[in-house]
């Protein structure tokens, strides 16, 4: 029989594997830091943080961004924040 779940319990699942990723990343840190192996703490780190970046790299920010339901254009921040109505692109008579 097929088990149906909810959100909330895929949400609250998801939110325990990454608690325990960080629980276990944490400790295997502490015991790096304790047997005094900075040098393959470096390694690690910088690892990490060029994954990070290839991540971000990787990341279509700009097709994002034009996914909005904002009928409004981005570009005419000035006239968004103010409440005025935009003139952007209107010709004068």
């Amino acid at each position: 029989m097929k088990r149906s779940r909810n959100v909330a319990a895929d949400r609250r699942r998801r939110k325990m594997i990454t608690v325990l990723w960080a629980a276990m990343l944490a400790v295997g840190t502490i015991i790096l830091i304790y047997k005094e192996m900075t040098a393959l703490l470096y390694i690690l780190a910088t690892v990490g943080v060029t994954a990070l970046l290839v991540v971000v790299a990787m990341a279509d920010l700009a097709h994002a961004e034009k996914l909005t339901n904002d009928p409004r254009s981005s570009g005419d921040a000035a006239a968004i924040g103010s409440g005025i109505a935009s003139t952007r692109g209107k010709q004068s008579s």
